[in-house]
Formats: structure tokens, sequence, C-alpha cells
């Protein structure tokens, strides 16, 4: 007899794989999310998780709600990549206010 493979269930939601946009489902809502090169980026954006600017040439994630397909350019969202995966456990930053400071 073989011995039996012991599968874990993931935590979490997957890692994200390069690659056209693709639904992921969080506590939050379904997101529609496309991970961007850099190669292509002529711009400056502003990360929501972290408030930094993500370069422009920096690999990172664009996300926006599912459910709001048409306002969906107004809601998409740059975010570096590590912020995307952890922003439920960190929220989003004010802009100019530093984390347990009022």
């Amino acid at each position: 007899m073989s011995p039996r493979r012991i599968r874990r269930e993931r935590s979490g939601p997957p890692a994200p794989v390069p690659g056209p946009e693709r639904v992921e489902s969080w506590p939050d809502g379904d997101w529609v999310v496309r991970q961007v090169s850099g190669a292509g980026t002529a711009k400056t954006y502003r990360c929501p998780g972290c408030d930094q600017e993500i370069p422009s040439g920096t690999p990172h994630v664009v996300a926006w709600p599912a459910d709001r397909f048409s306002l969906s350019i107004d809601e998409r969202r740059h975010w570096h990549t590590a912020c995307w995966q952890h922003r439920l456990r960190r929220g989003p930053r004010e802009r100019g206010k530093r984390r347990g400071n009022p």
C-alpha cells in the first residue's frame, strides 16, 4: 500500500499569476484583477494600500470591483502586489496620515 499524501488547505487567495484579467473572490467581494508587468507603463500611480508611489516601469496589480463593470474605469486602482495580497489585514491608508496617528 502506498503512503497517503496529506493535502493542506490553502489559506487566502491564490498567488497572482501573470496574464490577462481574472476575477478573484475575497471576503470583501469579487474583484477583476490584472497583473501589469510595468514595461508599458509611463505613468506614476499611488498605491491605496501604503499611500506610496508606484514608479513607472514597476510591476504591480490593477484591480476594480467585479460587480460594477460600468464604473470600472473610474474605480480602477493600482496596487503594489504585496499591498494587494495583504490589504484585508492592513486596510487602506489615508493620504498624509501615519498609522496610529489620528
